[in-house]
């Protein structure tokens, strides 16, 4: 069952494109199950970080789409927004979160089944690893892939992903176990777990980032980071 969100402030709209969506549902064999709101701030206060795709009107009075989803973006990177739009002035300002593709109101079922046809055939949905967790600032969902590094942070962990850095409560300890079972991860440090498809190089007890941040390794773990960073390098060739 997937997770679809409609946010768009007009009804007959919302009446439509459910429809054309339960089409496409059944035509193609995939569950949908719907949210809909009439505004991003009703859909930021309700938000769970569970959603798959999410069509976002750009244009709505008290909250529009592009501040909705730059908020999204701050606390779940794995959900797939695309945007309704009449206008097409704002559809590139719409690529800044990530945003799929745009949908020129009014959508003829045609164009929405090719977007919806494209946006599956990449999706690996529930299947890709992500680490979902809540702080003081709020609740975040973040895909594997886009988690750098994290980093012991006092008594907590301090996790960095595409521009953000957020503490999780739990220690290094226990971050370093869940992350170091995925192939992709390694401990360069007593205080640092780092994502081997960042790392660029290595010179001397630092390593540098495709980002351009450099982690230490320490002594003790060199030896055996240097065996995973070698054999994750020799997959990736």
């Amino acid at each position: 069952m997937l997770k679809i969100g409609i946010c768009e402030d007009e009804d007959s709209f919302i009446r439509e494109l459910k429809g054309n969506l339960e089409r496409y549902a059944s035509e193609t064999g995939r569950e949908f199950c719907f949210f809909i709101y009439h505004d991003g701030q009703e859909l930021l206060e309700k938000y769970n970080s569970g959603y798959d795709l999410i069509f976002m009107d750009i244009k709505m009075e008290q909250l529009d789409g592009l501040k909705t989803a730059k908020a999204i973006r701050e606390m779940d990177s794995f959900a797939g927004i695309i945007f309704l739009t009449s206008l097409k002035q704002y559809v590139w300002k719409g690529y800044e979160y990530r945003a799929f593709n745009y949908l020129l109101k009014p959508v003829k079922y045609g164009v929405l089944k090719m977007e919806l046809d494209r946006y599956f055939s990449g999706y690996r949905g529930k299947d890709e690893p992500y680490l979902s967790f809540s702080n003081d600032g709020g609740r975040y969902k973040v895909l594997y892939r886009n988690l750098r590094y994290a980093e012991t942070h006092k008594r907590n962990v301090m996790l960095h992903f595409e521009e953000q850095n957020q503490v999780i409560y739990k220690n290094m300890k226990e971050i370093s176990g869940l992350l170091c079972a995925d192939p992709q991860f390694a401990q360069c440090h007593q205080s640092f777990v780092v994502n081997l498809s960042y790392a660029k190089g290595v010179e001397g007890l630092e390593l540098f980032l495709a980002t351009g941040e450099r982690l230490p390794i320490s002594q003790p773990r060199r030896r055996e980071f240097m065996a995973k960073l070698t054999e994750y390098w020799g997959d990736m060739l």
